[in-house]
């Protein structure tokens, strides 16, 4: 259907420069783009009465192929440098059919929870597995796709946490990130996939690779994204390795500015968030699996208000253990709350930052929000349910109450979700082949 009108509207959240909220009106697609917000627009339509249709939300951090290794026992209870070490074994055993399907898992979670652009933070390759295994993936599942080649070249025998099998060559990995950037990425309006450039971690890759690769990107025209300051053990590591703070690192390595992003940033101090405030840098809060790995409560209240660009991220699934992007909103604003005061951050402003604000923080400009000349990325969700019952603010009630899947999806004005289901991969068919891979990596 090249052409789509949504009709009445119960609340359509733009997101525009002033925040409108419009009642009652219709919204015309065509060819992918948002081509009017009126009334009594004509055209093939939907019918969205008694529904809040949202901008697509962005997802700014994933590792998918972690799906496969949820509620991992040895993991359930550690911080963030045991997790990882009890966890690095289980994925050296996957391969280009575990991340491709763990891809499919992944994205249409996030696509029922009503996400349409996602990030991907790829940084194992065994077994032949390739970055263009998740591209695939992405790909079938419909939603656009933003995928980070990430790297480890430091292992144990040099110091750093992965094991030295787990880690590639340096001249390897920037070898394979021309690669899948020439093969893959688009720069253009409404691109559906774009790379970036990602080593893992400050832990897990040399001084050297971390210049390099932002030479490289810079050189290539794409982004950069690594985690930074994630816990305690994370700011502990850089002042003992480097002498000083992650922020600082990031800085003297060259990655700061407004092609970067970093993951988590739960620990950053003061003149670390005026460093990133002044240089443009984005953030990707991962607020349940800060929690789930006891990292703590990033600052995004002061992020923000330095003017700092923050979007949500899942995380990968197996320290989240979810990858629901509508949950991340609601946890956080809880967190800022606990933090903060119960004024310290709305629904609405958790909904701005799932939506234009990880669009913001990826760099696209023609995503995140409702106006003509946008791409049409939206997500169109029933309030006439069991979870919104009740509710005096549907728009509120998204964040605060659910419901907890979305009616239909829409990415470049085709349906991924309609009715609740998705339309472009056979899910049931996945979900059982994922059972079957997690079993297999279980010894089952």
């Amino acid at each position: 259907m090249s052409k789509v009108v949504i009709k009445n509207i119960g609340h359509l959240v733009t997101m525009d420069a002033t925040r409108r909220e419009l009642t009652g009106v219709d919204m015309a697609v065509e060819n992918g783009v948002i081509t009017a917000i009126g009334n009594n627009l004509s055209g093939p339509s939907i019918d969205a009465a008694g529904c809040v249709v949202t901008p697509g939300l962005v997802n700014t951090h994933h590792h998918l192929y972690q799906t496969l290794t949820r509620a991992v026992p040895g993991g359930q209870d550690a911080l963030l440098f045991g997790w990882l070490q009890t966890l690095y074994p289980i994925w050296s055993n996957m391969g280009p059919e575990e991340f491709f399907t763990s891809a499919q898992v992944g994205l249409a979670e996030l696509a029922l929870s009503g996400c349409t652009t996602s990030s991907d933070h790829q940084y194992i390759f065994p077994n032949g597995a390739t970055l263009d295994d998740s591209i695939a993936a992405a790909s079938e599942v419909g939603l656009r796709f933003h995928a980070s080649r990430g790297s480890m070249s430091i292992g144990e025998s040099d110091g750093g946490l992965p094991p030295d099998h787990m880690t590639e060559r340096e001249p390897a990995i920037l070898k394979d990130c021309i690669r899948v950037i020439d093969k893959f990425h688009d720069a253009s309006d409404g691109a559906m996939t774009r790379v970036v450039v990602a080593p893992c971690s400050p832990f897990s890759v040399s001084t050297d690779l971390m210049k390099d690769s932002a030479a490289l990107a810079r050189d290539k025209g794409v982004m950069l994204h690594t985690h930074l300051a994630e816990n305690d053990e994370d700011v502990a590591y850089s002042l003992d390795k480097f002498g000083c703070r992650p922020g600082q690192y990031a800085e003297d390595m060259g990655w700061t500015g407004d092609d970067v992003w970093h993951a988590h940033c739960v620990k950053l101090d003061a003149q670390e968030i005026d460093l990133f405030a002044q240089t443009g840098t984005g953030i990707a809060h991962c607020p349940c699996s800060n929690c789930r790995l006891g990292s703590g409560i990033a600052p995004v209240r002061a992020l923000r208000d330095a003017g700092v660009r923050v979007g949500l991220g899942v995380d990968g699934s197996a320290s989240n253990d979810a990858g629901h992007l509508l949950d991340e909103a609601r946890q956080a604003m809880l967190l800022q709350r606990v933090q903060n005061g119960a004024d310290a951050m709305s629904a609405r402003e958790a909904l701005e930052i799932a939506t234009l604000g990880g669009a913001q923080v990826l760099g696209r400009s023609d995503v995140g929000s409702l106006e003509v000349g946008k791409r049409a990325d939206f997500a169109i969700w029933d309030m006439v349910n069991l979870a919104a019952a009740g509710n005096w603010d549907p728009v509120a009630a998204l964040v605060l109450t659910g419901p907890h899947q979305v009616r239909d999806l829409f990415v470049e004005g085709r349906a991924v979700v309609r009715g609740g289901e998705m339309t472009t991969i056979d899910l049931p068919r996945v979900i059982a082949r994922q059972n079957q891979m997690a079993l297999r990596l279980a010894g089952g």
